[in-house]
């Protein structure tokens, strides 16, 4: 059972372009404890897999837990990016 939004969106498809996002990289080396960084998109491919809880980012097209771990995920990147007031 695929998991559906009000958007249709492809999650696994959004992951891997953002993996490829030298703003996700530097997001997530800083994450890992290394600011001033900036991960290869395989490592930031990692981070994502690791953080959603996947072994392969298709598995957000199916596993409800992992697809609300992803959006937050994302949230904190729009968050550290400046797209959206930060968390508090």
């Amino acid at each position: 059972m695929k998991i559906h939004s009000k958007i249709e969106i492809n999650l696994p498809r959004h992951a891997g372009i953002l993996c490829n996002d030298p703003r996700f990289q530097k997001f997530a080396a800083t994450r890992c404890g290394l600011p001033g960084e900036q991960f290869h998109s395989t490592a930031a491919a990692e981070y994502l897999r690791t953080c959603c809880g996947v072994s392969s980012r298709s598995e957000l097209e199916t596993d409800h837990a992992a697809s609300s771990r992803f959006n937050i995920l994302l949230t904190e990147f729009d968050a550290w990016v400046g797209r959206i007031g930060q968390l508090r």
